[in-house]
């Protein structure tokens, strides 16, 4: 179980923070060509929720790694799991149902994760 979790800790932490770095980096408008949502928000929030992915995603990995405040890692999982809820709103709000079932695939490892580490 161990070994699953963990590989489900790296892919899910690395997706997170390459997608955050994107949206913590490039501009708003390169963003739009690709996901559509952003031209809803201010740049600062899609910075803001950029740089939550990046933490969360880092937090998935680097407490367990470590064996420093490995409690981060749950709680990393908790907090990446409700971006993905608010995504799913967010989507479902804006009709754009295709979008929500990668939102529910992610949301869904976050919270095994959470489950499994905590």
């Amino acid at each position: 179980m161990n070994i699953f979790l963990w590989v489900l800790q790296i892919l899910l932490g690395v997706a997170f923070i390459g997608a955050g770095a994107m949206k913590a980096t490039q501009p708003v408008d390169k963003l739009a060509k690709n996901m559509t949502w952003v031209s809803r928000y201010s740049q600062n929030t899609v910075r803001f929720i950029g740089v939550m992915e990046i933490l969360g995603g880092l937090g998935l990995i680097l407490p367990w790694a470590t064996g420093i405040a490995t409690i981060l890692t749950p709680l990393a999982a908790v907090g990446l799991a409700l971006i993905m809820l608010l995504a799913i709103v967010d989507h479902a709000r804006a009709k754009e149902y295709p979008m929500i079932g990668f939102n529910v695939l992610l949301g869904a490892i976050a919270v095994v994760i959470a489950i499994g580490r905590f």
